[in-house]
């Protein structure tokens, strides 16, 4: 699978509950302002706060709004069976691959994560791994990726490390397996070493500005890519924190689309890590990047 998307989040409305019609409108929004894509009910989706009823309709709003084969839905659950559960109703929704953690709150060994993704696959819906080992405490490696490609469980992995190094190793290992950006303050060194898609935080505000990066990034104009990541940059290392969602939200807010709040237990940027993203949002607006 080759391409770009762009993750995002749920709006929540003053009182928590979640503004399906404004999501839909934020769906069509991304793709009109260049992403291919959308990734529904991942961790910037808040999809741990949600209802089982809440995620379905947020699966079935996306696709409604883009084409299910535009979106990339979160199975993310605590075990294997929850997350054949979403998969399956991810693919009855008509949705195109889904994005998979390994066994969330648990820290599994390589047969539970090999397990996991077997029993996932059974689903039939195309599989792109996550490997966020600061959250799961679980690194899908290298190898360990090949492994579950060679099975032909995944088709794609999200890598969050930030350990652009792994890219090239992958390369090796299981040269079919595509590499999807995972963290967007590595976006240009990844793109560099051969990735062909990008899980985006950033685009909720800027997406024309975060897709004439990427598409520079991936053809290796770095004449362009180079100055808009600098630019960018200050804005794009928060996708990294554990704050992200709530950045994230500010600058949507400042850019003039609804971030909105969070549910607990994310709590508000305190006074000075939203003074710093406004800071760095006004600037980017004030720059023309949009």
């Amino acid at each position: 699978m080759a391409g770009r998307h762009g993750r995002h989040r749920a709006p929540l409305r003053d009182d928590l509950s979640v503004d399906y019609d404004g999501y839909a409108d934020h769906c069509r929004w991304l793709v009109a302002n260049g992403c291919d894509g959308v990734v529904p009910n991942g961790s910037l989706g808040e999809y741990q706060t949600l209802t089982p009823q809440e995620r379905t309709k947020v699966i079935e709003t996306a696709v409604a709004a883009v084409g299910g084969g535009n979106v990339m839905a979160g199975a993310g659950a605590y075990g294997a069976a929850e997350s054949r559960r979403w998969a399956e109703q991810a693919g009855e929704a008509g949705c195109g691959s889904i994005l998979l953690l390994p066994p969330n709150s648990y820290r599994a060994d390589e047969r539970a994560v090999v397990a996991h993704y077997r029993e996932v696959a059974r689903a039939g819906v195309p599989i792109v791994a996550y490997n966020n080992p600061y959250d799961t405490k679980v690194d899908l490696t290298p190898a360990l990726l090949a492994r579950l490609h060679e099975e032909g469980l995944i088709v794609a992995v999200k890598e969050f490390t930030g350990d652009v190094r792994r890219a090239y190793e992958l390369a090796e290992l299981a040269p079919g397996l595509d590499l999807l950006i995972g963290s967007d303050d590595v976006l240009l060194e990844l793109a560099v070493a051969g990735a062909v898609g990008w899980i985006a935080g950033y685009p909720n505000a800027l997406p024309a500005s975060s897709t004439a990066l990427y598409r520079a990034a991936v053809a290796g104009d770095l004449e362009t890519a180079l100055p808009l990541y600098r630019a960018l940059h200050p804005l794009l290392r928060w996708d990294s924190k554990t704050d992200f969602v709530q950045a994230i939200k500010l600058s949507m807010d400042l850019a003039g689309r609804h971030g909105g709040p969070c549910r607990q237990p994310r709590q508000p940027l305190t006074d000075e890590q939203a003074a710093i993203v406004r800071a760095a949002t006004e600037k980017a607006l004030a720059e023309g990047l949009r």
